[in-house]
């Protein structure tokens, strides 16, 4: 079955843009052009795979757009925005966006952020068990066990907590983390950085993420647990 992306966007002639070429790839499309349209079609459809969201909207904007859908969905939400919105960018970031395009941006850039988006939700179905210390990742997806508390997680969220656990305590450079959980490498910290504090914050001290100045990321657990039949 065809993945289906919604896309959302007052510009007409853009949201005909990203329409044609998503449907080009194969994909099915929704293109709406408020945040209410976009609340309504993410309440009423739980079958999305992707959400294309620009941040100046009339009425219900973008990032009122994220706050919300956090509160009933973990769909992967990329960001569209304009050159120069670094801080509305952090800031959906920092609300659940898990990745952003910048304005005017290539037909490949976006079907690579579409296609990553997607994959790191696809991460959360993987069968297999892990865990580290007082943490213990979900097979299922969508949420980690910490002590025994259950903590939601978004996609991006457990796809970056995934690498950390799976680096068995090594120290992960910024760019493995940027290219395994964004796809791209070195450039873009704030990712790790907003990302990185929202994990620490849901899953509270009884799991470390360590910072390493200038290099990285490392969890800082005690009896990690493997896979099973990982060596």
């Amino acid at each position: 079955m065809p993945e289906r992306v919604l896309v959302v966007d007052d510009d007409p002639n853009l949201l005909r843009l990203v329409e044609a070429n998503l449907r080009a790839r194969g994909y099915e499309v929704d293109a709406v052009a408020s945040g209410e349209a976009a609340l309504e079609r993410l309440r009423r459809r739980s079958d999305f795979a992707c959400v294309l969201l620009d941040l100046m909207l009339p009425g219900v904007d973008g990032l009122e757009v994220i706050r919300e859908v956090r509160g009933f969905c973990d769909v992967p939400v990329v960001v569209m925005s304009a050159l120069g919105e670094e801080e509305r960018k952090v800031r959906a970031l920092d609300l659940g966006a898990d990745d952003y395009l910048v304005k005017p941006f290539g037909v490949a850039e976006l079907l690579a952020r579409v296609r990553a988006a997607i994959r790191r939700y696809g991460v959360q179905a993987r069968p297999e068990a892990l865990g580290a210390g007082a943490l213990e990742l979900d097979p299922g997806g969508g949420y980690a066990l910490v002590a025994g508390r259950r903590v939601r997680l978004t996609p991006t969220e457990y796809a970056l907590l995934r690498q950390l656990v799976l680096a068995r305590g090594r120290t992960l450079r910024h760019e493995e983390l940027l290219d395994a959980v964004w796809g791209r490498g070195a450039g873009e910290d704030h990712y790790l950085h907003v990302y990185v504090g929202r994990l620490r914050r849901k899953l509270g001290a009884e799991v470390r993420i360590e910072s390493i100045p200038g290099v990285g990321y490392r969890l800082d657990v005690e009896d990690l647990l493997s896979p099973p039949g990982v060596e």
